[in-house]
């Protein structure tokens, strides 16, 4: 078999995928955009090159040799951004799991790791492929070696072959150094000889063949000016030559025996993967969650003939088995019981019909520890039981214990606590095609030992909620959110279909006139939607500029066409013509699919034991993301109502409630006495930053703060802000600077906390939700630096979400106290949304700013907004 080593420039390839892809975020809020760019190049190398060998090189550190010859050289450079920088880890660790070696080697860069590796093994009969960002990389190209550049972000490659050398330069592969030398390289502050840029270069190296030729021949180069230049900087041109050089020599550790690629390890992936939230990858890798190896003792169990009163003791474990997500529309499998009396399973189609089942089931009394109450409350209230006495769910105490270790599978729960006796869900049912429900006998024996892991994990996780004094975060808080939550997904939202339907006629509509305004301008019609055709149109037959291309052509992507808009008018009606598209297809299209056909209601799923700051997601629908910044999208909104005639939407959001929070727990004198008077917080942020008075701020002064602000609640860096502003990185650093000089006590909280986490190893939020941060302590900077920001902004962000939770649990509470018919639908963010008779508003304007504002009592006053209509959109 022919053997093939593949070289990656570990950094370049990292810093490609960082600035080619959004700044994705995990449910844990660590940056994943370059680990996610890396491994689709990786699946693409191993899928295309099938590699026998192997190897990612990175660079070692700031210093290498070439800084003895030059000490500015690679100067200028800015710092990498915290958002890279902490990404780095994660990208090893994905490699080892990958099972490809990564080396670095003091004093050296990785392109001289892949230039002596590269060398040695042509010399052992290699076929080599070397991928960079980095056009340096070229010169080692060879009749063995294709170096492979990135080109448009990592989707894009260019392959340097010495033919392709020849036809792109007109030189040779050890003409790229010489041609170096001459033009220098700004990127790593190579300076080459001034005014000579690459066309010159290549002209002078046809002539001459290579610098040094060049340089005792420069009384034959043609004009006086370019020798003059040449002469002068001589002694720079070969300095800079020497520079790009790179060592094919240098002193690495490794044979290439060691380098064989063996493959990956398929459960070391699925567990990164499902870490940093790549489940688009697990099945592109083949994964299959394996049996766990663990023998499963033998346990009694019964299924009893008749489902009678005598089965139900005062204090059971009741689990609910549905295999479905979406519970709403999804078949109960089964029920299984444990307690004192022993493991029962109940054939769901026999208890559902059973007496006594229901009776049980829907008494206070008889109290039930449960996995997931809301998720089982829910699907009983479909067959028409109301479960009531669900005190303890193993599934919430579980969340709350450890948030970062947050599962939705029972098994992995139990085994999270050191209860190993139950086999997985895709393990028992099987995934995919694969997935079928056993008989009975095994189904029994599978959901009698789910009852039992539930019985027996109860006191354990008692005890360790106690310990962590968070008893009163689970059983005050959670568990009564979970029955508020069941009440709010079960009853659903109303859409308005016929308004639904109509608003995606009216933008079908939209979308037809702009594309006869685009066919107008580009004087024929063709398939906008087709990045090709588009080209052609705005760089061939309109002779717009192109700025990128394609494999395919032309670039046409929303960056592209938004520094193209001023050059023409045919660009805002393009781009306009995409926003539309993806709203309607997302959205009006979107939103119809999860209608449910007997209620015209979506019912959507609230995550309450997701994210680890606490905050609520929702799912099937989303409607944390419905977009409101484009009109079209606000008028969504229009198609959420009431479900009751004569009733109206009410919505009631808290103001700037992380700011608040921030305040409070910094307790930063100026912060505190602007919201106690009441002031504009961003304009009293840019008085204090920008040194003016409240008269001076401009709108853009006040722009500035408001994202400073919010920012630093989310641990903003430099680079973070420089980019929400469009500023320079030093610009931003200097912004976040006097931000903090002006509010000391939001310095001091920021650097306490992360002292504080140091100690305990986690942070906490004003109702004792924690968050733990074992990298708080790590000796890798980049690693520390992300743990250090997560430490700072959790019990912001955390305890926001607290706050809410609390309100809406007080809310409901008050709902029933007065005896409205209200009821609370949906919470979105920080906002709250009810239904109402029209004549309750007056009553609900008094009670739910009272009970929201006084949900917790800080040093600063909560501020809630409220306002209705005969919509969502109207309550704004």
């Amino acid at each position: 078999m022919a053997k093939k080593l593949v070289l990656i420039d570990g950094n370049s390839i990292a810093y490609r995928a960082f600035f080619a892809l959004p700044l994705l975020n995990n449910e844990k809020g660590v940056h994943t955009n370059a680990v996610y760019g890396f491994t689709m190049m990786l699946m693409r190398i191993l899928e295309d090159e099938k590699p026998t060998h192997m190897l990612v090189a990175f660079d070692a550190g700031k210093t290498t040799f070439r800084h003895a010859t030059f000490t500015e050289y690679k100067g200028g450079r800015q710092k990498t951004p915290p958002e890279l920088s902490e990404q780095f880890p994660f990208i090893r660790e994905l490699l080892k799991a990958y099972g490809v070696p990564r080396y670095e080697l003091e004093n050296f860069e990785a392109d001289d790791i892949i230039g002596t590796l590269s060398t040695l093994a042509e010399n052992d009969g290699f076929e080599v492929k070397v991928i960079s960002g980095d056009k340096d990389l070229t010169q080692l190209s060879s009749e063995s070696t294709t170096v492979s550049i990135t080109k448009k972000g990592i989707t894009e490659i260019e392959n340097y072959t010495p033919e392709h050398i020849k036809e792109k330069y007109g030189l040779v592969a050890d003409q790229i150094v010489d041609m170096k030398g001459l033009m220098g390289d700004a990127s790593d502050n190579i300076p080459g000889v001034p005014g000579v840029g690459e066309k010159t270069a290549i002209k002078l190296l046809k002539e001459f063949g290579t610098l040094e030729n060049l340089l005792e021949s420069l009384e034959q180069v043609s004009g006086k000016k370019l020798q003059e230049k040449l002469r002068e900087y001589k002694d720079q041109a070969v300095m800079s030559k020497k520079l790009a050089t790179i060592t094919r020599e240098a002193p690495v550790k490794l044979e290439l025996s060691e380098l064989e690629y063996e493959g990956y390890q398929t459960e070391e992936l699925v567990k990164i993967f499902k870490e940093l939230g790549f489940n688009s990858l697990l099945d592109k890798i083949g994964s299959e969650e394996l049996s766990e190896d663990t023998e499963l003792d033998e346990i009694d169990f019964m299924i009893p003939e008749e489902i009678t009163e005598d089965l139900f003791t005062e204090d059971s474990a009741f689990y609910v088995e549905i295999l479905e997500d979406n519970y709403h529309y999804a078949e109960i499998i089964g029920f299984s019981v444990a307690n004192s009396k022993g493991s029962f399973y109940l054939p769901a189609d026999r208890a559902i019909k059973s007496e006594a089942f229901k009776q049980w089931a829907e008494d206070e009394t008889r109290k039930k520890t449960v996995f997931d109450a809301k998720r089982s409350e829910v699907s009983l209230r479909h067959k028409g039981i109301h479960l009531k006495g669900a005190d303890f769910d193993v599934f919430l105490a579980s969340y709350i214990i450890n948030p970062s270790e947050s599962a939705d599978d029972l098994a992995a729960v139990a085994r999270l606590h050191g209860y190993p006796q139950l086999q997985s869900d895709e393990a028992f049912y099987g995934k995919g095609a694969k997935r079928h429900i056993p008989e009975d006998e095994k189904l029994a024996e599978h959901l009698a030992r789910k009852a039992l892991a539930i019985f027996e994990l109860k006191d354990k996780l008692s005890e360790e909620l106690h310990k962590n004094e968070q008893y009163a975060l689970f059983g005050e808080l959670e568990m009564p959110l979970s029955l508020v939550l069941a009440d709010m997904e079960f009853l659903g939202v109303k859409l308005d279909m016929d308004r639904l339907r109509k608003m995606g006629s009216e933008i079908s509509g939209q979308l037809e006139q702009i594309e006869k305004e685009i066919y107008r301008h580009a004087g024929e019609s063709f398939n906008i939607n087709s990045p090709k055709q588009l080209g052609v149109i705005l760089f061939e037959k309109l002779g717009l500029p192109p700025l990128k291309k394609t494999k395919t052509g032309y670039s046409t992507s929303a960056d592209v066409l938004e520094q193209l808009a001023p050059k023409h008018e045919i660009i805002q009606e393009i781009l306009h013509y995409r926003q539309l598209g993806k709203l309607q297809s997302t959205y009006i299209e979107g939103l119809q699919k999860v209608v449910n056909p007997k209620t015209d209601k979506v019912h959507t799923r609230f995550n309450q034991a997701l994210t680890q700051t606490g905050r609520l997601s929702s799912t099937d629908p989303n409607l944390q993301n419905i977009p409101i910044r484009l009109e079209e999208g606000r008028r969504i909104r229009q198609a959420f109502v009431p479900s009751e005639e004569g009733w109206v939407i009410f919505a009631a959001d808290y103001s700037q409630i992380e700011l608040r929070v921030l305040a409070h727990i910094a307790g930063d004198e100026k912060l505190i006495e602007a919201f106690q008077e009441d002031l504009d917080i961003h304009t009293k942020t840019a008085m204090e930053v920008f040194h003016v008075k409240a008269d001076e701020v401009t709108s853009n002064m006040r722009r500035h703060a408001k994202a400073v602000n919010f920012g630093i609640v989310y641990g903003i860096s430099d680079y973070g802000l420089s980019q929400s502003l469009g500023i320079t990185r030093k610009e931003a650093g200097e912004f976040i600077d006097r931000y903090l000089k002006s509010y000391p006590g939001v310095k001091d909280y920021m650097d306490e906390i992360v002292q504080d986490a140091k100690l305990k190893g986690y942070v906490s939020t004003l109702l004792q939700r924690r968050r733990y941060i074992p990298e708080i302590t790590a000796r890798n900077f980049n690693v520390r630096s992300f743990a250090e920001r997560t430490a700072m902004n959790t019990p912001i962000q955390g305890s926001a979400a607290d706050i809410i939770k609390k309100a809406m649990i007080e809310m409901a509470d008050r709902l029933k106290a007065e005896g409205l018919q209200t009821r609370l639908l949906l919470q979105v963010h920080d906002e709250l949304i009810f239904e109402a008779p029209e004549d309750e508003i007056e009553k609900l304007k008094e009670i739910v700013p009272d009970v929201m504002e006084h949900a917790v009592e800080l040093k600063v006053p909560l501020k809630v907004d409220y306002a209705y209509g005969p919509t969502w959109f109207d309550a704004k």
